[in-house]
């Protein structure tokens, strides 16, 4: 699913947040040592070896909605932009965090001259955040930051199972009609 906004390509795929060669910038949902873990983070540090987890954990501990860069590895991408999404329940304003993921790591990926970058569903695997309410706060933060953008050509959200792929195309398509 492809939606072209304010010159900017979106898209929406199902399939692995590591088996995205055509990237530039993959994001981590990190946690806040920026430590191997469990999910996306857990995926991400193994694909990418040890080296990862070397240089990102210097980095943190990181808060919330914050963001770091750093190189992919082993990853057939050029970096990895690392993000804490909010734990449900627990990290608040919830939208407003999970909002400033998406703005953190895209003026990330801006700042560097990144092209092209991929999303999993931030905090929506053990973080708990439902997937019908962050996939429109996910999409909205990032419409919102699409006219600052110098860099980026081309976003990606790539989602795991059919269930949620289908919820992000139905979100895009709006956009489209």
């Amino acid at each position: 699913m492809k939606v072209l906004f304010n010159g900017i390509e979106l898209q929406a795929v199902q399939g692995n947040i590591t088996d995205q060669a055509d990237v530039n910038a993959i994001v981590n949902a990190a946690n806040a040592a920026l430590r191997t873990g469990g999910g996306v983070a857990g995926a991400i540090h193994r694909a990418a070896g040890p080296e990862l987890e070397k240089e990102a954990i210097p980095l943190g501990p990181i808060r919330p909605g914050e963001a770091v860069i750093t190189g992919a590895y082993k990853l057939p991408n050029e970096y990895v932009i690392h993000c804490l999404g909010p734990v449900y329940g627990i990290d608040f304003p919830e939208a407003k965090l999970l909002a400033n993921c998406y703005a953190n790591a895209l003026a990330l990926a801006d700042s560097n001259q990144i092209e092209s970058i991929a999303f999993p569903a931030i905090s929506t695997g053990i973080f708990g955040y439902p997937l019908e309410k962050a996939a429109p706060v996910a999409i909205e933060a990032v419409l919102n930051k699409l006219p600052e953008l110098k860099w980026v050509k081309m976003i990606r959200f790539v989602l795991y199972d059919k269930g949620s792929f289908e919820i992000y195309k139905e979100l895009l398509e709006k956009i489209k009609a």
